[in-house]
C-alpha cells in the first residue's frame, strides 16, 4: 500500500480503543455482597433458634418429684416475633440480592434501586432490631432472672436451649449492623450520583 493510500475502514477499527462501558463503581458489589451476608444472617438466626429445644427433669417444689420439662422457643412471643422478623429479613436479603445483581447488569436503573433500597433498609433495620431487642430481653431474664418479680433464672437448667438463643440473637445482632452498613452504602451512593 503507498504512502498516499487511505486505509481501509477494517484496520482503523481494530487500531481504535474498545468501547467504553458504562463505568461501574465498586460499590456495586459490595451492595450485592453485603445483600448477600444479610439473608445468610437471616436464615441462620431463624434455623438457630429454630432448633432452640432441651428437655430436662425438674423437681416440683414441694414436692418429692420430678418432671420432665420442656423449653422450646415457641414458648415465647418475644421468640417467635423474632422468628417472624428474621425470615421476613430473610426474604427480603434474597430479593434484595437479586435486585441488586440486576442494577449491576443494567446500571441505568441503579439510582432508583438505590433510593428505595435505602428507605426499605431503614424500615427492615427498624424491624430487625426491634426483634432482636425483643428476644435478647427475653434471653437477658432467662440467663440472669430478676429477684425484685422472683423470675428465676432458667439458663443453669436449659444450657443447650439459651446456648442457642443466645447464639441466634448475635447472629441477629450481626444483621442489623449489615442493615445499618447498608443504608450507610445507599446513601452514599446516590449522594455520589449528584451532579457537582
Amino acid at each position: 500500500m503507498a504512502s498516499t493510500d487511505k486505509p481501509d475502514r477494517e484496520s482503523i477499527k481494530s487500531e481504535e480503543a474498545p468501547a467504553a462501558h458504562p463505568r461501574r463503581s465498586n460499590y456495586s458489589s459490595v451492595h450485592v455482597a453485603l445483600r448477600f451476608l444479610l439473608f445468610a444472617a437471616s436464615v441462620t438466626a431463624v434455623v438457630v433458634m429454630v432448633t432452640a429445644k432441651q428437655t430436662e427433669i425438674v423437681p416440683v417444689p414441694g414436692l418429692p418429684i420430678s418432671v420432665p420439662l420442656e423449653a422450646k422457643f415457641s414458648d415465647s412471643p418475644a421468640f417467635l416475633y423474632f422468628i417472624s422478623a428474621l425470615s421476613v429479613a430473610g426474604l427480603y436479603g434474597i430479593l434484595t440480592t437479586l435486585a441488586a445483581i440486576s442494577t449491576v447488569l443494567k446500571p441505568a436503573y441503579a439510582t432508583r434501586f438505590l433510593l428505595h433500597f435505602a428507605l426499605l433498609d431503614v424500615l427492615m433495620l427498624g424491624i430487625v432490631a426491634s426483634a432482636t431487642g425483643a428476644a435478647g430481653g427475653v434471653a437477658y431474664v432467662g440467663l440472669k432472672g430478676n429477684s425484685h418479680v422472683r423470675w428465676g433464672k432458667v439458663c443453669n437448667v436449659y444450657d443447650k436451649f439459651c446456648q442457642h438463643v443466645g447464639s441466634s440473637i448475635a447472629v441477629a445482632l450481626f444483621a442489623s449492623v449489615l442493615l445499618v452498613l447498608l443504608t450507610m452504602l445507599s446513601v452514599f451512593s446516590i449522594y455520589r450520583k449528584i451532579p457537582k
